[in-house]
């Protein structure tokens, strides 16, 4: 059986970057680095995000190097600041990663606002998109399902708007569509659901919805078999995106023969 793949015309353009994968992968919660990259691999994810305050990317000389497993040449990393709880202490996370990769401005902002819920902190959220976006960062943001903020942090010049599908690893799918697809058909940058998908059939419906991309980590890291998940994550993603693309047929409230009678001699 031929390999399902994504279409080579159909990239995904994230600021000055070009990627043919659609599923953007977290580094977090597997057991160790080598099933951090076999499943990185069978994802097919060109984007990897890494948590700048717990991973190690080089602060720690004497400690295991994730980028050893993952290296630079290979893979897009995608530095986030995850555990950060105000504007000031994601800016400075931002920063430090530029220099710990040569001067990589591709980052992925987070504010949290709540331990519980790891909700986002939508005002610091703004401050600090403005902040990075002036210091020459290419930012990805995750936000809440608002519509109106997710334009918002467009117009700032955030590259791509990361809008939660449910609470983070909280596995239970695609609970905010309509919202979603409110975000989708009035944004000029990619939409990419970045929480709360939980097997296959929710990142199909996110792609399904029109958004660009997906990402996840604890759906794939916290799996029976991680590999095997991301290999099922990888063919939802394409399958999700080539339905789209297809243009699905009305929903109508009663049947229609696929083989019409109308013209036949009976």
């Amino acid at each position: 059986m031929p390999e399902i793949a994504p279409d080579a015309a159909d990239l995904l353009q994230v600021g000055t970057r070009r990627f043919r994968s659609r599923l953007l992968t977290g580094t977090g919660k597997f057991k160790d680095f080598d099933e951090t990259r076999r499943a990185t691999e069978a994802a097919g994810a060109e984007i990897v995000t890494v948590a700048i305050r717990r991973s190690n990317i080089g602060q720690d000389a004497d400690a295991p190097n994730l980028l050893d497993a993952l290296p630079p040449d290979r893979f897009t990393i995608l530095p986030n600041t995850a555990g950060c709880y105000t504007a000031e202490e994601a800016v400075r996370t931002c920063r430090l990663a530029r220099e710990l990769l040569d001067g990589h401005n591709l980052v992925k902002l987070e504010v949290l606002g709540d331990q519980r819920t790891l909700y986002p902190d939508v005002v610091q959220t703004l401050s600090a998109a403005e902040t990075l976006v002036a210091d020459g960062f290419e930012v990805m943001v995750y936000t809440s399902d608002d519509p109106i903020l997710a334009k918002r942090l467009e117009e700032i010049g955030c590259v791509a708007v990361m809008p939660l599908a449910a609470p983070i690893g909280s596995g239970l799918g695609i609970q905010n569509r309509w919202s979603l697809l409110e975000i989708v058909e009035n944004a000029k940058v990619p939409i990419i659901v970045d929480a709360g998908v939980g097997t296959a059939s929710d990142a199909a419906i996110a792609m399904e919805l029109g958004c660009d991309g997906v990402l996840m980590n604890t759906a794939i890291a916290g799996a029976r078999d991680p590999v095997r998940m991301a290999t099922a994550m990888r063919h939802a993603v394409v399958a999700g995106r080539e339905a789209f693309l297809a243009g699905r047929i009305p929903r109508r409230r009663h049947a229609s023969a696929s083989s019409p009678l109308d013209g036949l001699s009976l």
